[in-house]
């Protein structure tokens, strides 16, 4: 079976400080496509999601899209909105943030931390890499989640990642 690149956008709602949207540097640098439509059969990173990405989301989809919008904003009612319904909704597994705001939390990424974490645990690591070369912090957050990001990636069902991410943040449990 040959599996195609998949395609990477954005779908920007303009809340962040423009210096700081990591999304909009993606475009710019043209790594990501903006969007203004999702498609029934992409892949939406969405952190209140029931269902976890894992690598057999690959087989389904030919593109991955997250939503760039301000932590503060953002809520499960933000996903409900009519233009963000459509889509294959999905949660990425727990993983720290490197970025310079939310450094070290858990689950706070910004729009390109996602990318590249889904993107690593699809299978597309050098294109993770990729996205993360055009930040001077994006190589941290390989190094926070290294491990991690393996262990996800060679999950065999989402239910093995869930185990791997109790093993790892049981007191999110």
């Amino acid at each position: 079976m040959i599996i195609t690149p998949l395609k990477i956008f954005v779908y920007m709602l303009g809340q962040d400080d423009p210096s700081k949207c990591t999304a909009a540097k993606l475009v710019r640098f043209r790594l990501a496509e903006h969007v203004r439509y999702i498609s029934y059969n992409m892949l939406l990173l969405d952190p209140y999601s029931e269902d976890m990405l894992s690598r057999q989301d690959r087989i389904s989809c030919n593109s991955i899209c997250a939503v760039d919008c301000s932590w503060e904003k953002a809520g499960g009612s933000l996903f409900r909105r009519r233009d963000l319904r459509r889509g294959r909704h999905r949660r990425l597994p727990a993983l720290l943030a490197a970025n310079p705001t939310n450094y070290s939390r858990l689950g706070k990424l910004s729009s390109v931390e996602a990318l590249a974490g889904s993107l690593f645990i699809l299978g597309c690591e050098n294109k993770a890499i990729e996205l993360l070369n055009k930040f001077k912090w994006g190589s941290t957050f390989m190094d926070l989640n290294n491990d991690l990001l393996h262990d996800y990636f060679n999950a065999d069902s989402s239910d093995t990642i869930m185990e791997i991410e109790r093993q790892y943040f049981g007191h999110l449990y």
